[in-house]
């Protein structure tokens, strides 16, 4: 029987683990093994995780997470979680690989992915002209022409956050007004670096080794027409990896696991969520591991309170 089992390797699943381990509480962390290390795996240069003041690269900062968290005493195991049975004092946990493992904790910290365009070169292109993060990336975009995707709040602070580095940002949207708020809206309608193309869908992204524009299809003539841009920010959300546990934990409306005020705790007791699957809003590195932080306190209180 384990004390803790987390299952996500992300920064907040490491920071849980590093927290948890140095309790000795000997953590099992669940990392997937297809995708480990979460989000930050597929970005390049980080550069606003405070303690490199030159930036680092996404995988060498996982790659010493996962080197902090074994340093202490937590055992990682490149696998998948296939089956999940929370209810109850003890927590079981089945893998692809045939594993059973019984937990008196979890820690779920499994992540939330960026939706994409689906288009060819998308992936090619991200982290070269292509971006989920303006928070991320819109400082490589000075007095550069760049486009958001989406029509949702979160695109427009996105348009209106990088209107302070570009020098134009059309917003491109397949409809004809905003699901935006009206604040929102307003604040991006008075900006004037923000140009709105409505009706409209990116169809193709153009550029080799680095973004260099994009063809436009109109959602109602079906007309085509080309756009010369330098970046692209795609903001049309994001997905919560929450499969395992639904019908199990608690859920917003967005399948978003909802937890206890600031507290990392679930409806469940001895079940525990960090990082972007509780958060729809910040989506940062250092937000998950602080709330990975949070949710190893939150189990070691719990198992003290039920020796």
């Amino acid at each position: 029987m384990r004390e803790v089992v987390i299952i996500g390797s992300g920064p907040a699943g490491y920071t849980a683990a590093i927290y948890a381990a140095r309790a000795d509480l000997n953590p099992l962390l669940i990392a997937s093994s297809v995708e480990p290390g979460g989000e930050l795996m597929k970005t390049t240069e980080v550069e606003n995780y405070p303690g490199f003041p030159t930036g680092t690269m996404g995988p060498d900062l996982m790659a010493d997470f996962q080197a902090q968290a074994e340093r202490f005493g937590t055992e990682v195991m490149f696998d998948d979680v296939t089956e999940v049975t929370l209810k109850g004092e003890t927590k079981v946990i089945k893998t692809g690989g045939g594993e059973t493992i019984e937990a008196k904790t979890v820690i779920i910290s499994t992540g939330a992915a960026y939706r994409e365009l689906g288009l060819p070169k998308e992936k090619e292109l991200s982290g070269h002209g292509v971006s989920w993060c303006a928070t991320c990336d819109g400082f490589f975009f000075r007095e550069k022409t760049i486009a958001v995707v989406g029509g949702g709040d979160s695109a427009m602070e996105e348009a209106n956050f990088l209107t302070k580095f570009a020098d134009k940002v059309y917003v491109i949207h397949r409809r004809d007004s905003l699901k935006a708020s009206k604040t929102m809206q307003q604040r991006s309608f008075d900006n004037p670096k923000i140009e709105f193309i409505w009706n409209s869908e990116i169809a193709e992204l153009h550029g080799e080794g680095k973004l260099e524009g994009v063809t436009l299809n109109d959602t109602e003539t079906g007309e085509k027409t080309n756009l010369e841009i330098q970046g692209l920010f795609i903001a049309i959300g994001s997905d919560p990896r929450t499969g395992l546990f639904e019908g199990q934990v608690e859920l917003d409306q967005e399948k978003f696991i909802k937890v206890d005020g600031r507290s990392s705790k679930t409806d469940l007791p001895g079940v525990f969520a960090a990082g972007d699957v509780i958060d729809p809003t910040y989506r940062q590195a250092i937000t998950a591991a602080g709330s990975g932080c949070v949710a190893a306190l939150d189990a070691e209180h719990y198992l003290a309170d039920h020796q």
